[in-house]
């Protein structure tokens, strides 16, 4: 096990001694501008396509992105295995320069608890004053013309974006649309902005793109990590730094149905670590926190966080647009494993998102044209309970009846994943509601496929 330090430099000019208050953990520096002031390793790339459509972020909403980029650099090149005790849990210090440190620092205990429910890691977050030279990061003309955007929108490529897009679109909306992409997972978002563009007009002036990432051996030592748990603060912190080029008060929409948002574990193990958080209701409030602590005029939302997949289908305001596009957004979880099969990239049909997919198109629309490469027919054989391809399935059958049986139960299992303090009674009761629908949704599909141990 080893605590690491990972120290965020600008550039040539930003020298200075930083006090690393671990000095036996392991340090690894990243430099952020080579040369000009243009922010490297994806950031810079956001910031020219914003530049291009006449929209330029705030200094600190860049500093946001930074500081993102930099826990994205801790999270997918600190091993978990090789580098904790437990074989999950790190302990990683951040340090960063920031164009108003006193803010930063003050913040710091609210982002550091972001980011263990987020991640399950042990963060701490040193904030300095950026080098003279790079007080100003951002160049803005002298005269700048006002963001015809109404909105931002986070945009993924996968089913629930893609209705959240068509929603906003259909309602008088004027977003603009944020992506992150890096692997063939995220290989939809294009095709489904060209059919988006063809419906609505041309989407290439509302929609930029980022593939934010760092070198696999940037961390010596260590070999990568895959559980890519924080990625969804770089995705907020890439909508803030965009939200911050519009005028006024402005809503940061991430479009996700109630029951993934939730993410109420099926499966005792998969409390804590193996549960993913990336829009739960905790967090959604920590983040308005965040915004409203920095005096970021932003709203965040989750305009579907009380309905189910399939009520979120069923109630597009575009159904038709969506039934005849939806097959080309990707949902599953790992959607390059069936290369292991040698077979095309493609779902798999049996994770957690292919399952309430699956259940929700059959539900909305009553039949599938998405394409499952691994399990193409749930009911075409008996599944291996022991198995990947099987045990997601099993956990869905038994919450399912668990809930069939003693519904009330529902208002309980609401709060593993997270706290709910930050709401009202009313809608605490709406979450546990959404939960046990969304649950009956999936429990509908899988009621009848065969599962044991083989």
């Amino acid at each position: 096990m080893r605590r690491h330090s990972i120290l965020a430099r600008l550039g040539p000019a930003d020298t200075s001694k930083v006090t690393i208050h671990e000095p036996r953990s392991a340090t690894t520096e990243i430099r952020f501008i080579d040369g000009e002031k243009r922010l490297g390793y994806g950031l810079g790339q956001i910031i020219d396509q914003l530049a291009r459509r006449g929209l330029y972020p705030t200094e600190d909403a860049a500093d946001l992105a930074i500081l993102a980029g930099t826990v994205t650099a801790a999270d997918t090149r600190i091993n978990r295995g090789s580098e904790s005790q437990d074989s999950w849990t790190r302990e990683i210090d951040i340090y960063v320069p920031v164009r108003a440190p006193d803010r930063w620092n003050a913040i710091a205990p609210l982002t550091e608890r972001m980011l263990h429910f987020l991640t399950g890691d042990r963060w701490r977050l040193f904030f300095r004053s950026r080098h003279k030279v790079y007080k100003t990061l951002i160049e803005t003309p002298p005269i700048a013309v006002g963001s015809p955007f109404s909105s931002v929108c986070l945009f993924s490529g996968g089913l629930d974006s893609f209705t959240g897009a068509v929603d906003l679109l259909e309602g008088g909306e004027n977003p603009i649309f944020v992506s992150h992409y890096w692997d063939a997972s995220t290989r939809s978002q294009l095709p489904c902005a060209t059919v988006l563009g063809k419906e609505y007009g041309d989407l290439y002036s509302r929609h930029v793109r980022a593939r934010v990432g760092f070198p696999a051996d940037l961390v010596s030592g260590s070999a990568p990590e895959n559980s890519l748990r924080a990625r969804s603060f770089l995705f907020f912190s890439l909508a803030a730094l965009t939200a911050s080029c519009l005028s006024g008060k402005s809503t940061i929409y991430v479009p996700e149905n109630g029951l993934i948002s939730l993410n109420v574990p099926l499966d005792v193990l998969r409390l804590g670590a193996w549960s993913t958080r990336t829009t739960h209701p905790f967090y959604m409030a920590r983040w308005q926190e965040l915004f409203d602590t920095l005096g970021f005029p932003f709203t965040m939302e989750n305009p579907y966080r009380f309905k189910t997949k399939g009520e979120m289908l069923s109630q597009c305001k575009n159904k038709i647009f969506l039934e005849k596009h939806g097959h080309e957004t990707i949902s599953c979880s790992s959607y390059m494993k069936s290369r292991h099969k040698k077979l095309p990239h493609g779902h798999c049909g049996y994770c957690v998102p292919c399952l309430i997919r699956r259940a929700s198109i059959k539900a909305a629309f009553g039949h599938d044209r998405t394409d499952y490469v691994i399990i193409p027919d749930l009911m075409s054989r008996t599944l291996d309970a022991s198995r990947a391809e099987g045990e997601d399935v099993r956990s869905f059958q038994m919450t399912a009846s668990r809930l069939k049986r003693k519904p009330d139960l529902a208002r309980l299992l609401v709060h593993k994943p997270g706290p709910l303090s930050d709401y009202t009674d009313g809608e605490i009761a709406a979450y546990a509601d959404v939960f046990r629908r969304g649950i009956a949704e999936v429990g509908k599909l899988v009621e009848n496929v065969k599962v044991r141990p083989l």
